[in-house]
């Protein structure tokens, strides 16, 4: 019989709501006192020393983008002020769950993260190879990212651990089926896509905002390793990507990528009617509904004179926004605005942002002083509060950001899975409807081949489980898999 203990905080406290943040409305910004959201995230971050918890094992470059279509009338951001302005950015691709040392063709979503230079500060994009995510609400990630990491007791990948974790939660099923296609083994980071995925906003000259999502299309095209391919090179070559990109860049091959966005407006997104919530970062939004619209090129045309300086050491953060850009209500997002600042401080230091690669390389003016590792004058002489007499520091009022409007006057813990937010196997669905029959049966294969690694006393009910949810997101996936793993479909509840 398994012993009943209360869940606590490391204090000893004992509460309820360990998966879903406090917000504003169902659909509204997360409060900063939640403080269990906040401890789980801290703690998460500081599990793992020195690299990143996530997305260890990353290769990167420097570049730029190029504005080729007019979108001033959405945002007032300098980077897009007119056609043909050119900006400095570093980007770095990654693994997400395995360590500097792992293989960068192991099945695994792919980091894809920007740093642009702009005159009103850097401006950091930090998004995935895929437009959605596992999770919906950021107290998950990090029991999440456990199931993908190394078991406690055994100290090796768990495919019981991950089977268990994603059958427990539809809502994962969508990145789930991304993941077990062939796009889970990308071939190199030159021949994928990027995505923003979160939902972002922009903001007008007019003090207008709309909600956008960033695409970033692979302009050499899209090609993928299969489960045996990806293999093959891993057991020839770790460190596949990371060559082919580093050569290519040398030879002169200057891999691009297409901006493209999509755009809605407030009465949009804040309609009932919709039937899907736009900040749900499991769900895409239709291109039929939101078509994509051009924007710019982003080209990777220099590689770092020393790796560890400018690769390992670039930090980013979602909260790194600049004027004409804005947040928005994706829960997700909101707790990446709190957790990865904190995660760069805790790795690199309190100063991480006077690092060349993650400087500014136009002003910055503020009265923090001190900390580890200060080394750009400390402010000098000048006072280190404000308001003061002495120095010339003024606040902006043209950064000003209008309002944002909530739809609720109630804070309370809400269902991340509520009527209305739980159809999990829609887009999941359409998203193998529109595969080639290849594309169909490698998935359903790679599915297969990975499932058959859950063992243990739970190994039926985690399969069952799990089967389920394939014969909701598509009878094929669940017949296929099913007799894959020897499974009698009768037994089934489906």
């Amino acid at each position: 019989m398994k012993s009943h203990e209360k869940l606590t905080t490391a204090s000893g406290r004992p509460y309820v709501e360990n998966e879903n943040s406090q917000s504003v409305g169902s659909r509204g910004p997360l409060l900063l006192q939640d403080y269990i959201l906040h401890e789980k995230m801290a703690h998460f971050n500081r599990e793992r020393i020195p690299e990143r918890v996530v997305h260890a094992k990353g290769s990167g470059a420097f570049g730029t983008f190029t504005v080729t279509h007019d979108i001033t009338k959405y945002t007032k951001a300098k980077i897009f002020s007119e056609i043909g302005k050119e900006t400095k950015l570093v980007l770095r691709f990654s693994t997400v769950g395995g360590e500097r040392g792992s293989a960068d063709t192991e099945r695994d979503p792919r980091g894809f993260a920007m740093k642009f230079y702009t005159e009103d500060g850097n401006w950091d994009l930090v998004g995935n190879n895929t437009p959605v995510f596992f999770v919906k609400d950021p107290k998950k990630f990090g029991d999440f990212i456990h199931t993908q990491k190394r078991d406690p007791y055994t100290n090796m990948k768990s495919p019981t651990m991950m089977w268990d974790y994603w059958s427990l939660n539809p809502e994962s099923l969508h990145q789930v089926l991304i993941l077990m296609s062939d796009r889970g083994t990308p071939f190199g980071y030159r021949h994928m896509n990027g995505y923003g995925s979160h939902t972002y906003s922009m903001i007008s000259g007019a003090n207008e905002r709309v909600y956008v999502k960033f695409h970033f299309k692979t302009a050499q095209g899209i090609k993928n390793f299969t489960n045996e391919e990806a293999a093959e090179m891993k057991s020839h070559n770790m460190d596949f990507a990371q060559r082919d990109l580093f050569e290519n860049i040398d030879e002169g091959n200057f891999p691009q990528w297409n901006l493209q966005i999509q755009v809605m407006t407030e009465e949009q997104a804040n309609s009932q009617d919709y039937y899907l919530n736009p900040f749900d970062l499991t769900k895409v939004w239709p291109h039929g509904d939101f078509p994509l619209i051009d924007v710019g090129v982003l080209e990777l045309n220099q590689n770092p004179h020393n790796y560890f300086q400018d690769i390992e050491q670039v930090a980013f953060a979602p909260a790194h926004i600049v004027d004409g850009i804005g947040y928005s209500p994706d829960k997700m997002l909101q707790g990446r605005l709190l957790s990865y600042p904190d995660a760069q401080r805790y790795r690199l230091g309190t100063n991480y942002e006077q690092i060349p690669v993650n400087r500014c390389p136009f002003a910055t003016n503020n009265y923090q002083r001190d900390g580890q590792m200060r080394v750009d004058g400390n402010g000098g002489s000048y006072p280190n509060y404000f308001p003061n007499s002495f120095d010339a520091m003024e606040i902006d009022q043209a950064y000003k950001e209008p309002p944002l409007e909530v739809f609720s006057d109630f804070a309370d813990w809400y269902d991340r899975n509520c009527e209305g937010e739980n159809d999990h196997y829609t887009q999941p669905g359409n998203l193998f409807k529109i595969m080639t029959p290849k594309q169909q049966q490698n998935t359903i294969n790679n599915i297969i081949t990975h499932m058959s690694g859950i063992e243990g006393a739970m190994k039926e009910e985690i399969v069952n489980r799990q089967l389920s949810h394939w014969y909701r997101t598509d009878g094929r996936i669940g017949a296929g898999v099913a007799a894959g793993l020897g499974v009698d479909v009768d037994l089934l509840e489906r």
